[in-house]
């Protein structure tokens, strides 16, 4: 018990390494989901075949050699562009490289999520909104995001946990830099002292599931807040159901 306790203590800092990298990446990763979304379904053909490429290439191949070849290629540019400009420690640094990395990731995976939900939006209400007289902006403000935004929610609630999840391998890709450690740099190098993998791990795994408790409740209050509208329906359950 002493040792589980010693290892919630040690690893309490390295989680808000984690937090920092989902957090750094959540918003901007978010609005970019936006223009890639409207973008694959423009009728301008450059526009949707730049967008769907993204979407594809990031959606086609792992995080993890994704943050390979981009800190391979910041790597690549450090003695032509970022040493003279002297921002080489700032663009390599990776509190900046992990959060890039995981924007442009997590945009492709969201984008698909709002493409899905925008071909969902109810056309007669479209329809509706052109005939009352509304702007292309307008139906887009009042109708059509406040329907894709609702229809979307569930599925990018599942897609933030899953980017806080893979906050994971951000230090195995990267180097480390001082004393920055995630929860499984911290977690590898406490095996490395006695080879309890049961025990730190487990304690890691434990941070992930606490903060994607707290993710699942604070995107289900922003989702009863998106159906407010409609009739009173069960809330987020968190107690599993033993007896049917």
């Amino acid at each position: 018990m002493e040792a589980f306790l010693d290892d919630l203590a040690i690893m309490a800092p390295a989680v808000l390494f984690n937090i920092y990298f989902a957090v750094a990446s959540i918003p901007l990763g978010f609005v970019l989901a936006i223009f890639l979304a409207l973008g694959k379904a423009s009728d301008n053909q450059l526009i949707n075949a730049l967008s769907r490429g993204y979407i594809y290439a990031f959606r086609g191949s792992p995080l993890f050699i994704q943050f390979f070849m981009f800190y391979s290629l910041a790597l690549s540019l450090n003695l032509t562009v970022w040493r003279p400009l002297g921002i080489s420690g700032f663009v390599l640094h990776p509190l900046v490289i992990g959060p890039l990395v995981l924007v442009l990731n997590t945009s492709a995976y969201t984008a698909e999520i709002f493409y899905g939900a925008l071909r969902a939006v109810p056309r007669g209400a479209v329809e509706a909104a052109r005939a009352y007289g509304m702007s292309r902006s307008q139906q887009f403000r009042r109708v059509v995001w406040p329907n894709l935004i609702r229809l979307a929610w569930p599925a990018y609630t599942n897609e933030v946990v899953f980017l806080f999840h893979a906050t994971a391998i951000v230090y195995f890709a990267l180097p480390v830099v001082g004393a920055q450690a995630d929860l499984m740099t911290t977690a590898k190098t406490l095996f490395e002292r006695d080879f309890n993998a049961f025990l730190h791990f487990s304690v890691a795994a434990l941070y992930f599931l606490a903060v994607s408790l707290v993710v699942f409740f604070v995107f289900g209050l922003i989702y009863q807040r998106l159906m407010r509208h409609l009739p009173a329906q069960p809330g987020l359950r968190f107690a599993p159901k033993w007896m049917r």
